[in-house]
């Protein structure tokens, strides 16, 4: 399986904030999608970082709440991990694991078209487990 496939099914829209935007709005942006992140897009639409629940809480640690009123792009990753469509998910869960993150925008050709989250890559790899057991119950059970 690759990513475009994973697209298929979930769609390509991609929650994403600008680098001027406040702490407060990234956090509630995340709270009312009920997501872990957002990526940071410039005005030409091109990744310029990706900010999650955890930095924004390790900045709140940091410097108290009144960090809530800083741009995003004083505390978002700026070095963005990204993949393409035609990336396959042993090499999503290979970065997700190695880089410990849990989210990675999908990039091609400069465009962004989609994200893909370690719950997107569990659910998929549950499925294909699952259909894998299936397939070789019936072929245990019919010989097919």
């Amino acid at each position: 399986m690759r990513v475009n496939g994973v697209l298929e099914g979930k769609g390509s829209d991609v929650a994403t904030i600008g680098p001027n935007q406040t702490l407060l709005n990234a956090a509630a942006e995340l709270g009312k999608r009920r997501i872990g992140a957002l990526v940071v897009v410039s005005p030409d639409g091109s990744v310029v970082g990706i900010i999650s629940e955890r930095d924004i809480v390790a900045a709140i640690a940091k410097g108290g709440a009144s960090t809530l009123e800083r741009n995003v792009s004083e505390v978002m990753s700026v070095d963005v991990i990204t993949c393409t469509p035609t990336d396959s998910m042993e090499q999503l869960m290979s970065a997700m694991t190695e880089q410990r993150i849990r989210h990675l925008p999908v990039v091609d050709q400069g465009a962004l078209v989609g994200i893909v989250s370690i719950g997107d890559v569990v659910k998929r790899r549950v499925a294909e487990i699952q259909d894998e057991a299936k397939a070789l119950g019936d072929y245990i059970t019919h010989g097919r």
